[in-house]
Order: C-alpha cells, then structure tokens, then sequence
C-alpha cells in the first residue's frame, strides 16, 4: 500500500494525474504492465493502432492476444510522430487500443501538449477505444516538460499511463514497472498478473518508495549527461554522406534514415536492407545497432547513445569508415 501511495504522489506531482492506490498496479518492468493491460483489453481478432516506429514488444503483445496490428507509418520528415487525422483515418468499428510511447522508443520523439490533445480529441469521439501511454522515459526529456494525454478529461478514463523505474532512475535490473489505471482495468490487470507473477521482490519495492519520493537531482544529472551525448552523435551522423538525421527530443537512441545505401556493397556484401545494414555494421565497423525493421521502419537503424562520449565518438568514426567503402 504505501507503494502504490507512493505512485500516486509521483502522479499527482509531476503529471497532475489523480489517481487512488486501488487504481495502481505495480508489476515486474512497464514491459510486464503494458502485456497485463493488452490482454485484459484485446480480443481475438480487434485492432490495436501502433505509430510507427514502435517499441519492438508491442507488437508481438498485441499478437499474443490475438489481435491485429495496424502500423501508422511515419518519417523523419514528421519527426515520426503521427497527427490526429491520420489517427482518424485508420479508426474501423473493430478499433479497441492506441498504443504509443513518449518519449519514445526507438526514435526519442516526444509528443507536445498540443499534438497530445489532438490525439484525445479523435479517441473521445470513440467511446469503445482505450488509449495505453507508455511513459517508461518520462525524465530523459529534453523539451523541458513532459506531457501525459491522461491529463484531458475526455480521455482520461479511458486511459492507462503506464511508467517505471528502469530508464528515468537508472534502474533497469530491479524489474518495477507501474501502471494508473481506471479501476475496473487496474482489477483485471491484478488479477492477469497475479496467476503468473503475483509481484515484483518485495526489495525492489522498498527501493522504489525511496526513488519516487526522493530528490530528483541524481536524474537530472542524466538527463543533462544524454543531452551532451545526443547532440554529439546527431552532429557526427550528419556529417556522414547519406545519412539523414533528425534530433530527438527525448529518450537515449537516433534512428537515422539509412536507406540512401540500400543497394550498395563493399565487393562482398550487398545491403539489400537494414537488416543487411545493422549486420555489415557489426561485422565491418565492429559497432552494435539495431535494424528499423524490429521497431516496423524498413528505412532506419536505431543507434543508442547510453554510452560514454569517447565510445560514441569512436563509433560514430567506425560507422562513418564502413559506410564509405559501400559503392
């Protein structure tokens, strides 16, 4: 109980969010709260709308309760963030979840108040569609506020904010993700969980309480780590021929556009996709990325800068030496 007290102070604190303790369920990682969430909502056969690229679970999630997958495409050019109208457009009767991340992953976009409201607006005209947000980099933000679209009345019982303690506290082997809910969805999602976890250690959820009413400081001495981190890497990538690179307002990863090699080869090794792209880059280049066709982007790779700034540079230099001997 005084977890999930604890919870609903950071709620109420830092997203203006009310919620009661029998509205939060806590859970082994927000990976596991978002899976609880999908299979209390999704029936065979309904439709769960991803934006494009998307966290590489989501959809496996959605096909694990039998639904389907409709991708929303978007493109370096959008900062790959969807608008309301086409979120209108791709809504059928069979419609029952948005799910979407912000700051996201794998691109760091992050959605402003204004571009959130307009998505509620859509969703409220939709009585049976529920909206999951997963909010797990809420603190590596660099636009200086975080916006959660449970704020809007019109949506908000139909809303399930999902956060946890892995990325903003650094504390990714602890296993706490948390979910604030409406009720009657927080009760399904306790009783999902509790026949194949029950909860995560009862140490983790003393160290919790201690993050989520603590002081902020060790954070956002992060956040200002990933900054410097990101505008070194977005600088080196587009200084490469042939790489578009936009610049992420949040999370630790760019996804730069690579498709301008598709095709190309080294003598050896033709890049037919970036799938073969990720691979020549390990395999030259000796550096670890990971293919846009994982995250539903068959353009991009994902590079992830949670790394020391003389790694990053040194990276940055191999990718550069390998891109350049594909003709």
């Amino acid at each position: 109980m005084d977890l999930r007290q604890a919870i609903c102070t950071k709620f109420k604190r830092d997203n203006g969010l009310d919620y009661r303790p029998e509205q939060i369920v806590v859970s082994t990682g927000a990976k596991q709260s978002i899976i609880n969430v999908v299979l209390c909502l999704v029936n065979p056969g309904e439709e769960v709308i991803l934006p494009a690229p998307y966290w590489v679970s989501y959809a496996a999630m959605v096909e694990l309760a039998e639904g389907k997958v409709v991708e929303l495409p978007t493109s370096i050019d959008t900062n790959f963030k969807i608008n309301a109208q086409q979120l209108a457009d791709a809504i059928t009767p069979r419609t029952k979840v948005l799910l979407f991340s912000s700051p996201c992953n794998p691109t760091g976009s992050v959605y402003s108040r204004d571009e959130l409201k307009a998505i509620a607006d859509v969703i409220a005209q939709h009585p049976n569609i529920y909206i999951i947000s997963d909010e797990i980099y809420e603190y590596i933000n660099y636009t200086g506020k975080h916006e959660s679209i449970a704020q809007f009345e019109s949506v908000k019982d139909r809303t399930i904010t999902v956060n946890g303690l892995s990325k903003g506290y650094a504390m990714t082997g602890w296993r706490l993700g948390y979910l604030g809910a409406p009720i009657e969805i927080a009760k399904a999602a306790d009783k999902m969980q509790g026949q194949y976890t029950s909860a995560t250690c009862s140490i983790t959820q003393r160290a919790a309480i201690a993050a989520l009413l603590g002081d902020l400081q060790p954070t956002e001495q992060m956040r200002q780590a990933f900054l410097e981190r990101r505008d070194i890497i977005v600088e080196a990538m587009r200084q490469i021929p042939g790489v578009q690179c936009n610049c992420p307002d949040g999370a630790f990863y760019v996804f730069p556009d690579m498709s301008a090699y598709i095709g190309k080869s080294d003598g050896t090794t033709i890049i037919n996709d970036m799938d073969d792209l990720s691979m020549y880059l390990l395999d030259v280049a000796h550096v670890s990325t990971v293919s846009g066709s994982q995250f539903g982007d068959h353009r991009c790779i994902r590079i992830s800068y949670a790394a020391s700034e003389a790694n990053i540079r040194e990276a940055c230099r191999r990718i550069a030496e390998a891109l350049q001997r594909l003709q």
